[in-house]
């Protein structure tokens, strides 16, 4: 399977790829704001995305709305320091399936993955 990094914060993506030891998951591309990240989502079409919510050019929201309309059955993780229960919300209600706060351990990060992967039946194919 997958994965893409969409993270503003060259730390956190680097810290995410370095993290992130699920089975079967590996890193196809990482994006500093939604503009890139949709780029880079069409050209790999990835079954997973950690995404930021707070970004220039593009925010997380408007991204997840793009990246649901190219692949419904992607699976997005939240990953933001924002852990106001509305924006959590209105990712979720617009197609994230988790939520991760900043700062995270590698290994809050491998179980999200995991829960996400696990409760979808699209994953593990």
């Amino acid at each position: 399977m997958k994965l893409l990094i969409v993270d503003d914060s060259n730390i956190i993506r680097r810290k995410i790829e370095r993290s992130a030891h699920v089975d079967n998951l590996h890193v196809v591309g990482t994006a500093a704001d939604g503009v890139e990240a949709v780029k880079l989502f069409q050209q790999t079409l990835p079954d997973v995305v950690t995404m930021d919510l707070t970004m220039p050019h593009m925010d997380g929201i408007a991204c997840i709305e793009q990246l649901v309309v190219i692949k419904t059955d992607v699976l997005i993780l939240v990953v933001s320091a924002l852990a106001d229960k509305a924006t959590a919300i209105e990712a979720l209600k617009k197609g994230a399936h988790g939520f991760l706060c900043k700062p995270f351990t590698e290994e809050e990060l491998n179980e999200a993955l995991n829960e996400l992967l696990e409760g979808n039946p699209y994953a593990r194919r």
